[in-house]
């Protein structure tokens, strides 16, 4: 209650099953209908968890007259290890899924927490467990390693797990550690630095490009090209948060540009209100986009650079795409 009053400005007063809205008219409605909603979502045993008003109040902001059930019980999945489904928080969400499901190719843009690779792989997950796909590989660039690699105690498979436990997290999250590692040893679930990748024809496969803003273009056009019959691709990334050496173009941002328009393709932005972690993650990462206008002046700003998610699935509406992002060196970026 006191999250609701605070971002509409009403006062809430509860009696029993009875709710009293005092404040202006326009947000009065909006928080009664929000309440109407999410009461009625409840009663019908559609699980609410803590943050789900706040977002769902942003939702109906954007969308008034958006039926909150479309969001929320919208399954990718349908029970986690801990009992509840997945499903979209955001309209940034939504849209993501319905891409995840139609496109061959999608873009998953935006900052961390936004729900990016763990949609893609609740959506990988769902694919193979209706036999859609014969298995799932999970890639990212192990950019961090460098030559250090090489220094690190244990065996390969020891030294790159830090830089794969982000994917290993969202996979036992979704299934029985066992059976991900008796998938693993099966070669059904395969989590790889992208280096493995090369040479490669994958069909019938479900893949993920995680952290795709530390790939070059070079490396980029070298996972694109792996896709084979039967594949579905994701790739995902924040163009903001760049470990490539200073000068040293993005194969995000390069992708964004030369497949505008591409049939097939869907980008999907996401913005600091799709974060779905704690709120406070939200507040800082619109705080270092504003010192990051400060500091670049001109430069575009993430909004400019993501575009604003419009319901169409045409890679074209991405005005990213003219702008090729580098890496903007040590100093600016850190993964996340």
């Amino acid at each position: 209650m006191e999250d609701l009053q605070r971002s509409t400005g009403v006062t809430l007063h509860v009696r029993g099953g009875e709710v009293t809205i005092e404040g202006d008219e326009e947000n009065a409605t909006l928080v009664d209908r929000l309440l109407r909603q999410m009461v009625g979502m409840a009663r019908s045993g559609t699980p609410i968890h803590p943050g789900d008003l706040l977002r769902a109040l942003e939702v109906m902001r954007r969308e008034p007259r958006v039926d909150l059930r479309t969001l929320f019980e919208d399954a990718v999945v349908g029970r986690t290890g801990s009992g509840r489904p997945i499903a979209p928080r955001s309209l940034a969400q939504k849209y993501y899924v319905d891409c995840l499901r139609r496109h061959d190719l999608t873009f998953g843009i935006g900052p961390a927490g936004t729900g990016k690779t763990y949609l893609a792989v609740a959506m990988a997950v769902r694919m193979l467990t209706d036999k859609r796909v014969r298995r799932i590989i999970l890639t990212r660039p192990a950019l961090e390693a460098g030559e250090n690699l090489g220094f690190l105690p244990g065996t390969f498979e020891e030294k790159i797990s830090p830089y794969m436990r982000p994917l290993y997290d969202a996979l036992h999250d979704m299934l029985d550690v066992q059976k991900v590692l008796r998938m693993m040893e099966q070669g059904i679930i395969e989590v790889a630095p992208l280096a493995y990748m090369r040479g490669r024809t994958l069909t019938e496969t479900f893949l993920i490009l995680d952290e795709a803003q530390n790939t070059t273009p070079e490396q980029m056009k070298m996972f694109l090209t792996r896709i084979g019959m039967g594949t579905r691709a994701v790739v995902t990334g924040d163009p903001s948060q760049n470990d490539l050496p200073a000068g040293k173009r993005s194969g995000l941002g390069h992708a964004m540009r030369v497949l505008r328009g591409v049939d097939g393709i869907a980008f999907c932005p996401f913005s600091a209100v799709d974060v779905m972690r704690h709120q406070l993650v939200q507040r800082i990462v619109l705080a270092y986009d504003r010192d990051d206008v400060r500091r670049r002046g001109s430069q575009p700003r993430r909004h400019e650079l993501l575009g604003e998610v419009n319901g169409n699935s045409d890679a074209g509406e991405v005005p990213a795409a003219e702008a090729e992002i580098e890496s903007p060196g040590p100093a600016n970026g850190h993964g996340h």
